[in-house]
């Protein structure tokens, strides 16, 4: 059974974490996002080990929505390499698939008047 959904790992600064994770949702490229705070980030950084205090984001959405998803996020972060890990779902619950799906499609607003 192909699922084609994809679980994405990106980290943000704290300050960013809320503003970036509701524009991901709000464009509808992704479904879901957990925020993990406080997260501290090791890694090589300009030829030294540094460290950060940051927020892991999980996002979950369709894999057709990849490439679009990655670009929204080098647009949005403000690190010179964010992070940016998709990876496949190997099982799942289909309500679940089909939830992700449906919420990612892009919905024009019902008009108020």
């Amino acid at each position: 059974m192909n699922i084609s959904i994809r679980i994405v790992f990106v980290t943000v600064p704290q300050q960013d974490a809320e503003h970036f994770a509701r524009t991901l949702l709000e464009e509808r490229l992704v479904a879901c996002i957990n925020m993990l705070p406080e997260v501290t980030s090791l890694y090589w950084w300009k030829g030294k080990i540094d460290s950060s205090s940051e927020v892991l984001l999980i996002l979950k959405t369709p894999s057709a929505n990849i490439r679009k998803l990655l670009k929204r996020v080098k647009e949005l972060h403000t690190y010179d390499v964010p992070e940016f890990l998709a990876l496949p779902v190997m099982e799942s619950n289909p309500h679940y698939v089909r939830w992700i799906r449906a919420e990612t499609k892009f919905k024009k607003r019902k008009s108020s008047k």
